[in-house]
């Protein structure tokens, strides 16, 4: 049995993702000053600008794709897609800023910060196999490489904490 989905309803939760990673970088740098608290606010600016790729992105759909659905013979997209939407992978509905308790040193937010980038890395990885355009999968593949550089950087703070 196919399960089919829509183009619109994936960048849908693409914006989701990064409105919910601005949030929480936005969120945590007011617990942290100095070179955290900057650190934490760019990773805010660049998942904002992330959003701001996949609105463009969903607007770019043709009308008729924006609603069609997406056949996929194998069911392995829609598998993940379903078990992200029924919050098996991540919880898309989850705020992360319920994670910010005011006991959270600067480790555990930066531990909570990778985890939130590996799940978005993991769902860009699933909708890159569902976008058309060779153009939608290098703006993906650029938003991968920048979620990837996140993790290094937060690593790299974590590692020196």
């Amino acid at each position: 049995m196919s399960i089919t989905f829509s183009a619109d309803e994936i960048f849908e939760i693409a914006q989701q993702i990064e409105r919910n990673g601005a949030k929480f970088y936005r969120k945590a740098a007011e617990t942290v000053e100095g070179e955290n608290h900057n650190l934490l606010l760019r990773l805010a600016e660049m998942e904002e600008q992330h959003e701001k790729t996949f609105a463009a992105m969903r607007e770019n759909l043709l009308a008729d794709k924006r609603i069609s659905q997406t056949y996929d013979q194998d069911d392995q997209i829609a598998l993940f897609l379903r078990a992200l939407a029924e919050g098996k992978v991540f919880d898309i509905k989850a705020d992360p800023c319920e994670n910010l308790t005011g006991s959270k040193t600067l480790q555990d937010i930066l531990k909570i910060a990778i985890e939130l980038e590996k799940d978005s890395i993991i769902f860009y990885l699933g909708m890159k196999d569902i976008v058309q355009s060779s153009h939608d999968k290098q703006m993906i593949d650029h938003i991968i490489a920048e979620e990837k550089k996140h993790i290094v950087d937060l690593s790299n703070q974590l590692a020196a904490s």
